[in-house]
């Protein structure tokens, strides 16, 4: 009975501490494309400045740092993070990666929060670019097809 009551106890404790995530972003895009391919699944990239773009804090805030949004996204979705920090510094291979992707996606005319859904083989499905306060429902339902959007 001991051993179960802690098993719970630091179950519960991984999960609220953070080191237990149920929606991991990812960095590497090309390693992302394959994990698509392998688990048949989507990828959801966020062209974001983390660290100085008031919307996009605004959107991982309301949105994806949300159980609702981590447990379709864990079920749906490889997550990717593209950043174009101002503070933080990045490795030069993964800024590297990020300026050919936001030319690829054409980013410096969207602006951020810029959202690209892919399918499996790397098309693009759809885009949303801007934050105009869409909860994680939103963000699910314009994943699906059915957002506003």
């Amino acid at each position: 009975m001991f051993h179960r009551k802690l098993f719970f106890v630091v179950i519960l404790c991984l999960t609220t501490s953070g080191l237990v995530s149920a929606a991991e972003w990812q960095t590497d895009y090309a390693k992302a494309l394959e994990n698509a391919k392998a688990q048949n699944k989507r990828v959801l990239l966020d062209f974001t400045g983390s660290d100085w773009c008031g919307p996009c804090i605004q959107l991982k805030r309301r949105a994806f740092s949300l159980p609702e949004f981590a447990s379709y996204a864990e079920k749906n979705l490889i997550l990717v993070e593209i950043d174009y920090p101002q503070r933080k510094k990045l490795p030069p291979a993964l800024v590297k990666q990020n300026e050919k992707l936001s030319k690829q996606y054409g980013i410096e005319e969207k602006g951020f929060p810029t959202l690209v859904l892919l399918d499996p083989a790397g098309k693009i499905v759809r885009e949303l670019s801007g934050y105009d306060g869409e909860t994680a429902a939103d963000i699910i339902a314009w994943a699906e097809g059915k957002g506003k959007r």
